[in-house]
């Protein structure tokens, strides 16, 4: 019989080598990965975490840090940075024309092909795997799990969608992008009646 230690070790390796492709992958293009990781992050938040300290938290890395990689790329001409209101201290920050277009040949793109090809029953338990680890490496950390609106327990699914938690209509657009206030749904309830899950 196989030691499921050695499976779980090797599993690991599989991952720690899989993600060091995966950021070897990110110089390309013009961008070093730390770049496109920001890239990423601005294209698939939604428009209550568009802002620096939220993709600080989603990337595991300081205010100062994104900030400065966020300057950069306006430099680039790849994202555009605005007040949010009348607060000047706050932004919201987005991807240009030219950087929605950089992100159509993003270099992990081969890699998400890769996955589309698994065959289903392979996929569906990769994704509740990797889910799962996600989950308790965040809650190791401490760090916020972020996701999208409609696997939310804040999301209010009626005639009109909303979130319960920012007290605000939510936009086609919104629901499949990433939110800082994620809070998974509860597996006996996941808001189809509209109802607020606490």
């Amino acid at each position: 019989m196989k030691d499921p230690s050695s499976s779980s070790q090797r599993a690991l390796e599989n991952i720690e080598r899989l993600a060091r492709l995966m950021r070897s992958a990110g110089h390309s293009l013009g961008l070093v990965p730390a770049q496109w990781d920001v890239l990423r992050y601005f294209a698939r938040a939604n428009r209550f975490s568009d802002s620096p300290i939220a993709a600080a938290h989603y990337l595991g890395t300081t205010k100062g840090t994104i900030s400065q990689t966020i300057l950069g790329l306006v430099r680039k001409g790849l994202l555009k940075s605005q007040s949010r209101g009348s607060d000047a201290r706050s932004v919201a920050v987005g991807l240009t024309d030219k950087g929605k277009d950089l992100a159509t040949r993003d270099p992990l793109a081969a890699l998400g092909q890769d996955l589309v090809e698994l065959k289903e029953k392979t996929a569906k338990h990769f994704g509740r795997a990797v889910e799962e680890l996600l989950k308790s490496e965040t809650q190791r950390q401490a760090k916020p799990n972020f996701g999208a609106c409609v696997d939310c327990r804040f999301f209010l699914n009626g005639r009109e969608k909303a979130c319960a938690s920012f007290g605000e209509r939510l936009l086609q657009t919104d629901l499949d992008r990433l939110c800082y206030k994620f809070r998974a749904s509860k597996s006996e309830g996941k808001n189809k009646k509209g109802q607020t899950i606490t």
